[in-house]
């Protein structure tokens, strides 16, 4: 199992480390590209992409695409042609898509989504994604594709990703390692 994690400036870094971390403990190969060798979050942490978005080649291939949140980095996403064709491409071999926060907007405004498409998002971004089947739920999941709310969502949001990627079991493993549930 094989899984992107995009990062660029203005990322949540909460959001990246604990989606980059929680799949890594599952088992499932992450490549973490940024948008620069070394990417600024949204709160001024630093981190250091294993390569550059423009470096992956147009016929590497992953079991899921999971895009953390942070309004500058969501932002930047939407602005990458790199990542908008690697979307494209992930969606169409039906790959695992999961988007935290505000990331649903870059799904949003690369036309990704379905009209019916069951999806959650940051309350600061709700408006835009009204025309969905937008929930309150704090991990919404519509076939291979999962959203989630924000940072204080982000472990239940890697668990259903792992739980689709991997099994139940693996969840419940990562979950018991990092202590989430007693």
């Amino acid at each position: 199992m094989k899984a992107l994690v995009p990062i660029a400036n203005g990322t949540e870094e909460m959001e990246a480390v604990i989606i980059i971390d929680m799949l890594r403990r599952a088992g499932i190969d992450v490549i973490v590209a940024g948008d620069g060798n070394v990417v600024t979050c949204s709160r001024g942490v630093r981190i250091v992409p294993d390569c550059q978005m423009e470096d992956l080649s147009d016929d590497e291939n992953f079991d899921a695409i999971v895009l953390p949140g942070g309004s500058q980095g969501v932002q930047n996403f939407i602005e990458n042609a790199q990542l908008e064709h690697m979307l494209q491409r992930h969606r169409e071999r039906k790959g695992v898509i999961g988007a935290i926060c505000a990331a649903p907007v870059v799904l949003h405004e690369l036309n990704m989504l379905a009209r019916t498409a069951v999806i959650t998002s940051h309350p600061s971004v709700a408006e835009t994604l009204q025309g969905y089947a937008y929930t309150l739920e704090r991990v919404a999941q519509d076939g291979r594709l999962i959203t989630s709310r924000g940072a204080g969502t982000a472990f239940e949001f890697t668990l259903a990703v792992i739980r689709m990627m991997v099994d139940e079991a693996t969840a419940s493993r990562v979950a018991s390692d990092i202590v989430l549930y007693e």
